[in-house]
């Protein structure tokens, strides 16, 4: 196994990465600075679009363009005209409530879950995961839900993962493929004794979980019990996102904080994209919306 840093990229907060089989490309952002890179990694071609920030995620549609979950709604961008439309708001009207991590389901649907900043104690917990419909509405199928992150699905899309990084929990999901609908929800990973919090996460063609841990500097595999069976340790301080990636989809790529709004990592790669090569584990394609 080798640990490379791709690029010179320095993100403050980068996020949700997403490689394109069919293109062939990664994409990824920084959520503070509104930035959204494309990288051949073949070639080394490597662009940036400026997108509004904050930008929570995104996923490719398969009309063209992209879906961001943005501050207060679901919006379409398209990559030519660099500009995006809002698709579906969130009806929210709270400045300290925004979209964060989201991700496609196996049949085409986007789903994001919220981040409630600045909250108090006695404030009751606003916002919750949402689902992008076709008929343009952000549905809301799940609550109590603190900081969204690491939203994946089982090979077969019938189990969905989902974190709450406040809470240092990552939940299972029954969902319904049919409907679109999370039910049953029951801890799959408490991290509280490992005084660390998950962050974005994917799941390979064995079935395992990755989960970023941020506030241990290490990448975690779970088998589907919700045991850890192997870690790696990022020599930054805050890996972020993950994704398999490359041709064979063998490869990890690893988003990284260089200074947000609660870390600062003084490293010299903070902030950079990363490599990991060697694993032997492949990754399974992540499909395009079809909103």
């Amino acid at each position: 196994m080798k640990i490379t840093r791709i690029g010179t990229t320095v993100d403050r907060l980068g996020e949700g990465p997403i490689w394109d089989a069919e293109t062939q490309r990664l994409y990824w952002l920084d959520s503070l600075a509104g930035t959204l890179h494309t990288l051949d990694p073949t070639t080394g071609a490597h662009k940036t679009l400026s997108v509004p920030a904050p930008v929570g995620s995104m996923s490719l549609r398969k009309a063209g363009g992209a879906v961001l979950s943005l501050r207060d709604g679901f919006y379409g961008f398209d990559f030519e005209s660099n500009t995006a439309t809002l698709l579906a708001p969130l009806g929210i009207d709270n400045p300290n409530v925004r979209l964060n991590d989201g991700k496609t389901d196996r049949q085409g649907r986007f789903l994001a879950g919220t981040m409630h900043l600045h909250r108090a104690d006695d404030e009751p917990v606003i916002g919750g995961l949402f689902r992008l419909d076709s008929g343009g509405k952000a549905v809301q199928i799940a609550d109590d839900i603190l900081t969204s992150n690491g939203p994946c699905f089982s090979p077969d899309g019938r189990i969905f993962y989902f974190a709450d990084s406040t809470r240092r929990t990552i939940w299972a999901f029954d969902y319904d493929i049919e409907t679109g609908t999370p039910h049953n929800r029951r801890v799959f990973a408490d991290l509280t004794s490992m005084n660390t919090s998950p962050d974005g996460a994917t799941v390979d063609a064995e079935g395992y979980v990755w989960s970023v841990l941020i506030r241990s500097s290490t990448i975690a595999r779970f088998d589907p019990t919700g045991r850890i069976v192997q870690q790696i340790k990022m020599p930054i301080l805050y890996p972020t996102s993950i994704a398999f990636g490359g041709k064979d989809l063998d490869v990890i790529y690893v988003t990284s904080i260089s200074r947000s709004v609660r870390f600062a990592d003084e490293h010299p790669d903070a902030g950079g994209l990363f490599a990991i090569e060697g694993l032997g584990i492949r990754g399974l394609a992540e499909p395009r919306c079809t909103v």
